[in-house]
């Protein structure tokens, strides 16, 4: 017997969106009802791009539709909580672009709501479904590493001048920060996702090119490992992540595995390190567009199964707000001046 598709509305229209569109567009199991636009010719323009039937101004609106089973909030950071909120309540699954919001407690209001609602709550953060980064969490799963030693992520990224001529970008309200929290942040997950929250972080921020946003362009964070974080290099290069043992080292960049050294060889690791640069997720390290729909598509795929199973996302509500948790504590250390302990 055939399963009814999961009907699928987008809130908002900006160029993250359209990755959300195409991917539930090409995922079985799911179909693109609406669209959620405060500019009617946004919303016209984004529903014949990607052939929506259904437009309204509200969340409010299209969650009242009864084909409406899941909402993907694709709104700036800092203006996720309340669609979220409106979709929860209705009883509606909510997929959420990266970050979940720009504070912890605003995460924790929406896995609260979800936790009492019964629904599910998917959080953004495509690289952990690349293969590169699979295999790499194996590794670590199965204890290859041995003790881990300093693991760091490098996302020395460019973004013109231009890009911040969006009235939220680099705005703390709305995009939560800047480098740390919009672009690096899925390194950021990816790392604490390999290596587990740090006990405490000591961090610094500045603005090197981008003097004229309020957040920051480049952020260090260094304690038994490091995290560097810009938008203000040129040209931008792969994102970085290192992780060293007792036992072997990883460099993982964007999702190809550059370097796989162990002191004990074991089945397939020449294989490993050998293979050609896999590029299927891309790379925003010059434009913002530089990813692939292949992530997204993974992950919308993943919330119609979790649906169908009645199981929790890969990434839910709970591990979105980690990444969030910890680029809240650097900020916190930056403006402080001392280190911060996360509990």
């Amino acid at each position: 017997m055939a399963t009814t598709p999961l009907g699928f509305a987008i809130v908002g229209t900006g160029m993250i969106a359209g990755y959300h569109a195409q991917a539930i567009a090409q995922t079985p199991g799911a179909c693109l009802v609406g669209v959620v636009s405060r500019s009617p010719d946004k919303g016209r323009a984004f529903a014949a791009q990607h052939h929506i039937p259904v437009i309204t101004a509200t969340v409010e609106e299209m969650i009242a539709r009864p084909d409406v089973q899941v909402i993907n909030v694709t709104t700036p950071s800092g203006a996720h909580l309340e669609p979220a909120l409106a979709a929860i309540r209705a009883g509606r699954h909510v997929v959420i672009e990266k970050p979940v919001e720009t504070t912890p407690a605003r995460v924790d209001q929406i896995n609260a709501a979800a936790e009492k609602a019964g629904v599910k709550v998917a959080a953004i953060f495509q690289g952990r479904f690349g293969s590169g980064a699979q295999t790499v969490k194996a590794a670590l799963s199965a204890g290859r590493l041995g003790r881990l030693v300093l693991a760091s992520a490098y996302v020395k990224w460019h973004r013109a001048v231009e890009y911040y001529k969006s009235p939220w970008k680099g705005t703390w309200d709305l995009d939560g920060g800047g480098a740390l929290m919009n672009q690096a942040i899925h390194g950021v997950d990816l790392l604490q996702w390999f290596a587990g929250l740090p006990a405490e972080v000591s961090g610094q921020v500045t603005r090197r090119v981008h003097t004229g946003i309020q957040a920051d362009d480049t952020t260090v964070d260094g304690a038994l490992g490091t995290i560097e974080a810009s938008t203000a290099l040129w040209p931008g290069w792969s994102r970085r992540i290192e992780l060293c043992g007792e036992h072997g080292s990883i460099c993982l960049e964007d999702d190809h595995i550059a370097r796989w050294d162990f002191s004990k060889v074991a089945p397939g690791d020449d294989v490993i390190r050998n293979a050609r640069r896999d590029d299927a997720l891309g790379s925003g390290a010059g434009v913002p567009g530089g990813i692939s729909l292949a992530g997204h598509l993974r992950q919308i795929g993943d919330l119609v199964a979790a649906v169908r199973d009645n199981r929790p996302p890969a990434i839910d509500g709970r591990e979105g707000r980690k990444a969030v948790t910890l680029v809240h504590a650097i900020y916190e250390s930056a403006k402080s001046g001392q280190s911060v302990r996360l509990s």
